[in-house]
């Protein structure tokens, strides 16, 4: 008997969740999946940024949050992008895959273009726009109703399938969405300088799995940042030829918001080519909400970095030390690959800046 509670117990608590689960998609306001390296994510970022290497580009990002959570997220990326010079334009190709909670899945198929225009000859500006296909869905067959649980603990045998009323047709309840998504997005820069903005969401489409109306919500970012050199005195000349070797400090500030909710990234990458380390700080230190009577700071967490770039490869990897309430999730780790194929159109240049390149930092 022990044993049938204890399994009766274990389903009463799949099934709470999905009640949960429910409810949150069909009235709370759906948030988008984050990369800490949002600069190694750059038309997940902005689609301003397509084109904005000055040559063809492949990258890879994959992000594992909370993961000492049975219900964590996880979100992977793989783009490609190139810039078109006698159009003046970029192009590119985003793919996303998230899951949320343990069967909760969108998988995003954006089509990118940028257009590049050159005000001065110290100052240029980029244009994006962006078009996605999504595919949102949900396993209902994972979770467990009272009906499966009635029919296990009168007659020891556990159906497969559920007639729950929650699943008939009568309750406009789907397994899968498919909608369209539109962006866009702006970005200004000079040579060691960059200001950008975007929207994503525009048309705001409805996520609800049932009858309710769930819009997503536009969220809008603004990014900037500011490269500065560093003289060879200040990091010493010792490991290699100080013309191609890049040396500088780059502070960056990412905001976003979204419906009610919003994050402020500030911090700084320190470069000293080939090696890259990161650390900023995430979270709205002016912001408070009420917790049991109590006034909570809107931190969230602290990210440090390591990075790797060769040439035109570059790697990285992050850590999120979650300083909120939530520090026993287990943070959230995050790898970067990406590969500029400037040797296509400079074979004799490869690392050194592209004409009109975007010198924001790879990670």
């Amino acid at each position: 008997m022990k044993i049938l509670i204890t399994i009766a117990n274990s389903m009463l608590k799949r099934s709470f969740l999905l009640i949960l689960c429910i409810l949150s998609w069909s009235f709370a306001e759906a948030q988008d999946p984050q990369y800490s390296q949002f600069y190694a994510a750059p038309m997940f970022l902005n689609p301003a940024f397509a084109g904005s290497a000055k040559a063809p580009r492949v990258s890879l990002n994959h992000r594992n949050q909370w993961p000492s959570l049975s219900a964590n997220f996880v979100t992977s990326s793989l783009s490609a992008d190139l810039y078109l010079e006698k159009l003046n334009s970029g192009v590119g190709l985003l793919l996303t895959s998230d899951r949320q909670f343990t069967n909760l899945t969108t998988t995003d198929i954006g089509a990118i273009y940028s257009y590049h225009l050159k005000i001065s000859d110290g100052l240029r500006a980029n244009l994006g726009v962006q078009g996605s296909y999504v595919t949102r869905g949900v396993n209902f067959a994972d979770y467990t109703f009272g009906d499966q649980i009635n029919t296990y603990l009168t007659t020891g045998a556990y159906p497969r399938y559920s007639s729950d009323q929650i699943l008939q047709g009568g309750n406009n309840l789907t397994p899968q969405l498919k909608y369209w998504d539109f962006s866009t997005g702006a970005i200004v820069y000079g040579e060691q300088f960059w200001v950008g903005a975007s929207v994503h969401h525009i048309n705001q489409p409805n996520q609800s799995f049932s009858n309710q109306n769930a819009v997503l919500p536009v969220r809008i970012g603004i990014q900037a940042g500011f490269n500065i050199p560093l003289d060879d005195y200040m990091l010493g000349n010792n490991l290699g030829d100080a013309v191609d070797r890049e040396k500088s400090i780059t502070p960056v500030v990412h905001y976003r918001r979204q419906g009610q909710s919003d994050q402020l990234d500030v911090g700084a990458y320190l470069t000293y080519s080939p090696i890259v380390i990161g650390a900023w700080y995430r979270g709205i230190p002016i912001k408070t909400y009420k917790k049991d009577n109590t006034s909570i700071v809107s931190h969230d967490a602290l990210v440090f970095l390591v990075g790797y770039r060769q040439d035109n490869f570059s790697i990285g990897y992050s850590y999120d030390a979650t300083i909120s309430r939530l520090s026993s999730t287990g943070g959230a780790h995050e790898l970067s690959i990406s590969y500029i194929f400037s040797d296509l159109i400079q074979p004799k240049r490869n690392a050194r800046p592209r004409k009109g390149e975007l010198k924001c930092p790879k990670f």
